[in-house]
């Protein structure tokens, strides 16, 4: 599974003004995140992607997990290169 900001798992975003449309965008794009924005002026604002690559959330370690296995996450990647680091 693709990391979520990644090309493979962008962003998705919906805003209601152009205006925040470009403030969301350079904001991602200062942090190398993909995001793909959607005005939808009569649709309630969905930044919630955007909220959890801000705030992600850390699996709940119940055991002790090698540095050189896969994150428990799910992210594909080592866990010294993911969430243990």
């Amino acid at each position: 599974m693709s990391k979520l900001g990644s090309k493979e798992r962008p962003a998705i975003v919906k805003v209601k003004t152009e205006e925040r449309a470009v403030e969301i965008l350079s904001f991602c794009n200062s942090r190398g995140w993909q995001v793909i924005v959607g005005i939808e002026p009569l649709e309630e604002e969905d930044i919630t992607d955007v909220d959890r690559l801000i705030n992600p959330t850390r699996p709940i370690i119940s055991e002790k997990v090698d540095r050189n296995a896969p994150c428990p996450c799910g992210s594909g990647k080592k866990a010294k290169k993911c969430c243990y680091n």
